[in-house]
């Protein structure tokens, strides 16, 4: 899937080039130098995008066909880090114009990038417990991320950071790793399969026949494409925050019979 996401890429990367460099030179409204006040703002700004795709890549089918790819591993380890989509990178790039509209130069731009994607892959893992509790607080770390990989109910669509967490805490999505309930990996209802075609591919093909078999209106039939995994048009889905809330309230109950 990495080969395939970097081979893909290689297409993909050419359009991201053009349009956040078109955008920087045509539209920009200020001109960022190169300084080092400018490399950390930059940080954070990129960040912000970062999270925004990120969770849209959850909330919203269209992009989660692409990014279901990176969640369909049922384990969790540094080589999860590329299992990658080969479609995303032709759609999630509309997150960052913003960058290159408010002045950041799209060399500042693609370099931030790149150390955000260097930052992830070493999350990827279940060797590093948990990090100093005030690294905890600030930056995604293996221990945040482990959650977001999780299928369990109480796990599902948390922690959508890059490099930093405060994000998580500040839009109401974050949720702290708990030792008793230990991470499942994998998807709600996985693939069980290697065919990296598949694996590409499954939820694309799944959309489309959810919204073109759908006897409904035209425009339930593209809220298949914008609404969360899950939704149905006659109400028949169930969403993530559905799952979440259900499995809390049953864990309650047994408390409270406890």
């Amino acid at each position: 899937m990495g080969i395939g996401n970097v081979l893909v890429n290689l297409l993909s990367k050419l359009l991201v080039v053009f349009a956040i460099t078109f955008l920087y030179e045509n539209f920009r409204i200020a001109t960022i130098p190169f300084t080092w006040w400018a490399w950390l703002l930059i940080l954070f700004a990129d960040d912000f995008c970062y999270y925004w795709a990120h969770r849209i890549g959850h909330e919203s089918r269209f992009f989660w066909a692409s990014h279901i790819i990176h969640h369909s591993s049922q384990k969790y380890n540094l080589s999860t880090a590329l299992r990658q989509t080969w479609t995303g990178g032709f759609f999630t790039f509309i997150f960052y114009l913003a960058l290159p509209f408010f002045g950041f130069h799209p060399l500042m731009i693609f370099t931030q990038m790149s150390v955000s994607l260097i930052y992830q892959y070493w999350i990827h893992t279940e060797l590093i417990d948990k990090m100093p509790r005030w690294f905890e607080a600030i930056f995604n770390t293996p221990s945040h991320h482990r959650v977001h990989h999780g299928s369990n109910p109480l796990y599902l669509d948390r922690n959508y950071a890059g490099i930093l967490i405060i994000w998580d805490k500040l839009f109401g999505t974050f949720q702290p790793e708990i030792k008793e309930e230990k991470v499942i990996y994998g998807l709600h209802s996985n693939i069980n399969t290697y065919n990296p075609i598949k694996i590409a591919f499954h939820e694309w093909i799944a959309v489309f026949k959810d919204a073109f078999s759908a006897k409904t209106s035209f425009l339930n039939k593209l809220a298949y494409f914008i609404k969360p995994p899950g939704w149905k048009h006659d109400g028949s889905g169930i969403l993530s925050d559905s799952i979440r809330e259900e499995w809390i309230m049953t864990q309650q109950k047994e408390s409270a019979i406890k």
